[in-house]
């Protein structure tokens, strides 16, 4: 039987095993693929647009959210362009954008596999499907599913989809006992610095002598949510 490591390693860094925010990791992407056409997919109050204006201000930013999503329903910003949509049917022409970002939304969804038929579809060729989703999470705000690492690859690359890397990020325990004491604040931080589990596997793994794919892939076994990069096939 195939271990993990031997599973998703080609998708794993050999470069740096540090825990990183989704908006590091997009801006560490973008740093060679520059984008115009955004889609921020479940995009929520919208907070996202912010972080691709300061990549570049001329960015085009649409973000598209269900009509009675809890987040959506919270939106105040009268300043960007939002659609709704019906959750799979995403209502863009073919190859239309240059990036279509996803900040856990995926473990919110009922039927994935279609919407991720649709993000191939409206993605242009070449272009970047990148975002965070779930895998040892507790269950909130409707949430359906978790994902394995290797299942989600598995997904992407059912809808031709090609997964580039996966990277952890905040560890399961740390969300399990944020979700315990009602989600205090306090936990937040630990989506921008090492989580408690991932600093203690990174000095474990440092002290073994471990390599940079051994620590990431030891972090992706215990993480509550991972990072994703993958792209559609160049024509």
């Amino acid at each position: 039987m195939l271990k993990l490591d031997e599973l998703i390693a080609k998708y794993v860094s050999n470069k740096s095993s540090r825990q990183m925010s989704l908006e590091c990791f997009t801006q560490s992407v973008l740093v060679n693929h520059p984008v115009q056409n955004v889609l921020d997919l479940g995009c929520g109050i919208g907070n996202s647009a912010d972080l691709f204006f300061k990549i570049d201000k001329s960015i085009s930013w649409t973000g598209v959210d269900i009509e009675n999503s809890p987040e959506a329903m919270m939106r105040k910003r009268q300043d960007l362009n939002f659609i709704t949509f019906d959750g799979i049917k995403l209502p863009f022409e073919d190859n239309y954008f240059d990036l279509i970002y996803c900040k856990q939304v995926l473990e919110h969804v009922r039927h994935p596999s279609p919407l991720l038929k649709e993000v191939q579809r409206v993605l242009k060729p070449g272009g970047i499907f990148i975002g965070s989703t779930s895998h040892l999470e507790p269950y909130h705000s409707h949430s359906f599913w978790n994902y394995t690492p290797y299942g989600f690859v598995t997904l992407l690359q059912e809808v031709s989809l090609l997964p580039k890397e996966l990277r952890p990020s905040i560890d399961s325990l740390t969300l399990i006992i944020r979700r315990i004491t009602g989600g205090t604040k306090i936990f937040n931080i630990f989506w921008k610095i090492d989580s408690p589990v991932n600093a203690i596997l990174e000095l474990f793994g440092r002290l073994l002598g471990k390599s940079v794919q051994w620590r990431i892939i030891v972090k992706l076994l215990f993480c509550g949510q991972f990072l994703f990069w993958a792209i559609k096939p160049p024509k």
